[in-house]
């Protein structure tokens, strides 16, 4: 499967291409790729490393939760991508993106972010079907009600929190990564419709 996958949801934002079993990444920082060079960037990362967008037939962008006017701008070039060559577009987010090496290996996972100073979680079944909606919790609320419980944070964000949190039981760091979004692409698992992004209160 080739596909160009774009994540902007935070401020490290970055650029993937899988093509003929080759990877390409390249970290972008998110507030110097405003919505005018961010298609001048892709090109440029695909010029770079010798590609074509005719070398690819999907791509993955991130829905968020993050940055708003980083999501709406990389939400806004992939769907143009998309239709100017004619290429599939897929949605995913970082709560399952985080989710995606333990497939099948527990009942339920329970999928932490931290985004402007709140925290959100949301929880998965082992098909990583959704068993809930996203909602705000405490940092005291974390401890309390799910020191026993499987958790995962995705590594980008986990400076961002409470000490206390990291010290609990169950707790996987993950680090996010891009060529994961092809099993979840064939397990069904990325939107491909009202693909628009994911706004927290």
């Amino acid at each position: 499967m080739n596909f160009l996958s774009i994540d902007f949801s935070t401020d490290i934002g970055s650029l993937f291409v899988k093509s003929k079993n080759k990877t390409f990444n390249k970290n972008l920082q998110s507030y110097k790729s405003s919505n005018d060079l961010l298609m001048i960037q892709i090109l440029e990362f695909f010029k770079e490393n010798n590609l074509k967008l005719d070398d690819i037939s999907y791509i993955f962008v991130n829905q968020g939760p993050g940055n708003f006017s980083g999501l709406r701008g990389s939400l806004a070039i992939a769907k143009g991508v998309s239709l100017a060559k004619n290429l599939h577009l897929f949605g995913f987010n970082t709560f399952i993106w985080s989710c995606s090496k333990f497939f099948n290996k527990k009942d339920y996972i329970f999928s932490f972010v931290k985004f402007r100073e709140k925290y959100f979680v949301k929880k998965f079944d082992k098909d990583l079907r959704s068993a809930s909606n996203a909602k705000e919790i405490t940092a005291d609320e974390i401890i309390k009600e799910y020191d026993n419980e499987f958790k995962v944070i995705p590594s980008s964000v986990v400076k961002y929190f409470d000490k206390r949190i990291l010290k609990l039981n169950n707790l996987n760091i993950v680090d996010l990564d891009h060529n994961e979004l092809q099993f979840l692409k064939l397990k069904g698992l990325l939107d491909d419709k009202l693909i628009k992004p994911l706004y927290l209160s």
